[in-house]
């Protein structure tokens, strides 16, 4: 980013607005992670899993951000095509201690990979390797086998290692995001 654009950015000529979904199964750390990407001044003390969906709006340094928590339960999962189109970046959020649902986390993306209002477009996603602090958890190396991130060839992907409750990894994926 050159000087004119953080110039620009400082004195709030150039609004940047970002529509993010941020999809993931249930009590994977999605809301933990929005919550921890806001403001400190705008974050909730009380997080309570997400049922049907939410929509957060911050901003960070030079994004605004409007993002689209979407319920991970599989009576909600349905509802996120509806929001594809209006989606310009994903955070796919995945429990790394969750072996057993690693499956499940891997149909549902490719569900939403070969959506056609998600397919023929180039939007990044940046998976988040969550609840790395678990003595359970599995490296975002193996997330990432497991749900064979290597195939996605025609979209920009990142992978982050994260603990959402003490914010570990998150700034590296907003930075990747904004870069």
């Amino acid at each position: 980013m050159g000087l004119f654009d953080k110039l620009a950015g400082w004195l709030g000529l150039k609004k940047k607005e970002v529509h993010v979904l941020c999809l993931g199964l249930d009590n994977s750390g999605k809301t933990t992670i929005i919550n921890r990407l806001k403001p400190s001044n705008a974050q909730t003390q009380d997080i309570v899993p997400t049922i049907g969906f939410s929509i957060e709006k911050f901003k960070t340094s030079s994004l605004s951000f409007t993002v689209f928590d979407m319920s991970g339960q599989g009576r909600y999962r349905n509802l996120w095509e509806h929001y594809y189109k209006e989606g310009q970046a994903i955070i796919f959020v995945i429990d790394s201690s969750d072996k057993l649902r690693m499956v499940v986390a891997k149909e549902e993306l490719d569900t939403l990979l070969n959506h056609p209002d998600i397919k023929h477009r180039r939007l990044p996603i940046l998976f988040f390797a969550n609840k790395m602090d678990l003595r359970d958890a599995i490296s975002s190396v193996k997330v990432s086998q497991l749900l064979s991130l290597e195939n996605i060839k025609d979209k920009p992907w990142h992978i982050c290692a994260s603990d959402a409750l003490k914010g570990e990894g998150l700034q590296e994926g907003v930075d990747w995001l904004q870069g």
